[in-house]
C-alpha cells in the first residue's frame, strides 16, 4: 500500500492559544467517565496549584450517570462555562474512560471564543481533534488523575508547553526509514478510530498521526487499522508516531500475533516514516504533545520534534 506524501494543499493553519502566566485561572471539567480516583485527581491539582495557578474546580466534576461524569447536558454545560468564562485560559480534565465523543453529538462550538488550553488524553481524544478541526491547537497530555505520578521531565514538559517554551525532541525506535515535516494529532487510535467520517475529523492530509492505546487486544487493534487503509484516510498522511499500547497482549491461550507484530504488519507498508516506542499513552511516561503542531518525524534516528508554533 503506497501513500503519497508530497501533499500540495496542507492544512490550514492552527492558532496555540497565548502562553499560561503565573496567576492564570484553570479551569477543570469532566466531560467523560466517572471520577475515582479522587486521590489521584486532587494531587493532580496541587501539581498545576503549585506552578502558580488558581485552580476552579467545576460543581459537576463529582457527578455521576453509570460510567459517565453525570448527564450528557450535564458535562456539556462544564465545557460550554468553561469555554465562555474569559477569566479562563485553560481547561483541564478530570479523567478519561469514555464519553467525550458523546458531547460532540449535535454540538457546535461558539462562533467566537477565545482560545485556550484544553490538556488530557485518551477519551479526551474527542475535543482535542474536534477543537484542532476549529483551528486550535490543543495538549495532548496528562490527565488530573494521572499528571501526579509523571516523571518530573514529563511534569516539566507539560509546564514549558502550556507557557509557551520550545520542546525537546522525543527519542523513539524508527521502524522504517525517512525524515518528514507535517501537522502532527496526537491521539487514542480507538477514539480517533470512531470519529472518522463525522464532522468533528480533523482534515488529515500531510498529517504525521501519533497513536497510542490500552486495553485493546492485537485483533482489536489490527480491526481499527485496517479499517483506516480501508477506508483511505492513511492516504496522504506523512508519517505514523507510536507511543505505548499498553495491556494489549493477547488473552492467555488464544493464537495471536504481538502487537508489535500487527502494528508493523498494518503500517510498515505504507511507505512513509514510522518511529515506534515514544514516550507517551497509558501506564507510563504520557510526555504533553501539542495537538495540531508541526512536528518533524524522523525514522532514521527515531525521533519526533516539535517545529513550529503557527
Amino acid at each position: 500500500m503506497n501513500a503519497d506524501i508530497s501533499v500540495s494543499s496542507p492544512p490550514s493553519s492552527l492558532r496555540y492559544p497565548p502562553p499560561l502566566q503565573p496567576g492564570d485561572r484553570l479551569g477543570v471539567i469532566a466531560p467523560s467517565g466517572a471520577l475515582r480516583e479522587l486521590e489521584a485527581f486532587n494531587q493532580g491539582l496541587e501539581v498545576w496549584r503549585s506552578w502558580g495557578f488558581t485552580v476552579d474546580v467545576s460543581p459537576g466534576v463529582s457527578d455521576r450517570w453509570g460510567y459517565l461524569a453525570g448527564s450528557d447536558a450535564n458535562r456539556r454545560q462544564q465545557l460550554g462555562q468553561a469555554l465562555a468564562d474569559p477569566t479562563y485560559r485553560a481547561i483541564l480534565c478530570a479523567r478519561g474512560g469514555y464519553g467525550g465523543t458523546r458531547l460532540l453529538e449535535g454540538w457546535q462550538w461558539p462562533r467566537a471564543f477565545a482560545p485556550k488550553w484544553l490538556v488530557g488524553f485518551s477519551d479526551v481524544t474527542s475535543l482535542l481533534w474536534s477543537l484542532g478541526h476549529q483551528g486550535v491547537v490543543g495538549v495532548h497530555g496528562p490527565l488530573l488523575t494521572t499528571l501526579a505520578a509523571e516523571p518530573d521531565w514529563s511534569q516539566q514538559r507539560l509546564k514549558n508547553l502550556v507557557m509557551g517554551h520550545r520542546l525537546p525532541a522525543l527519542q523513539g525506535e524508527g521502524w522504517t526509514q525517512g525524515q518528514a515535516t507535517g501537522r502532527l494529532w496526537p491521539a487514542n487510535l480507538t477514539v480517533a478510530t470512531h470519529l472518522l467520517g463525522t464532522p468533528h475529523q480533523p482534515d488529515l492530509r500531510g498529517a504525521i498521526l501519533a497513536f497510542e492505546d490500552v486495553t485493546e487486544a492485537p485483533y482489536r487493534i489490527d480491526r481499527l487499522l485496517t479499517h483506516w487503509r480501508m477506508a483511505g484516510h492513511l492516504t496522504g498522511i506523512k508519517g505514523i508516531a507510536l507511543g505505548r499500547f499498553s495491556r494489549c497482549e493477547p488473552p492467555p491461550g488464544v493464537p495471536s500475533l504481538a502487537i508489535a507484530e500487527v502494528l508493523r504488519d498494518r503500517l510498515g507498508d505504507l511507505g512513509v516514516p514510522v518511529v515506534a516506542n515514544l514516550p507517551f499513552g497509558h501506564d507510563g511516561s504520557n510526555a504533553a504533545l501539542p495537538v495540531g503542531a508541526i512536528a518533524r518525524l524522523d525514522g532514521d534516528a527515531g525521533r519526533l520534534e516539535i517545529v513550529a508554533q503557527d
